[in-house]
């Protein structure tokens, strides 16, 4: 889970695997893979730092990046 803040300053978690996307326009907003979306505080790219660092944390990606660096070299 990550901590990121509404809008109106209350601070909710996350669920970093749901994350689908996350723009800025110039609002933060994060679309989920439910559909649902969140507008938040924080700038795209710390959403994306906390995002990192949570996989990093559950060993996830690692495996993520692994798994890209597999299904480019079966490409060619």
């Amino acid at each position: 889970m990550i901590r990121v803040t509404r809008l109106n300053g209350v601070q909710i978690y996350l669920n970093a695997i749901l994350i689908e996307s996350i723009e800025e326009t110039p609002d933060t907003i994060i679309t989920l893979t439910t559909g649902k979306k969140i507008i938040v505080l924080e700038k795209a790219a710390d959403v994306i730092s906390l995002v990192k660092s949570y996989m990093r944390n559950i060993g996830s990606l690692r495996l993520a990046i692994k798994s890209n660096n597999l299904e480019e070299s079966e490409e060619f």
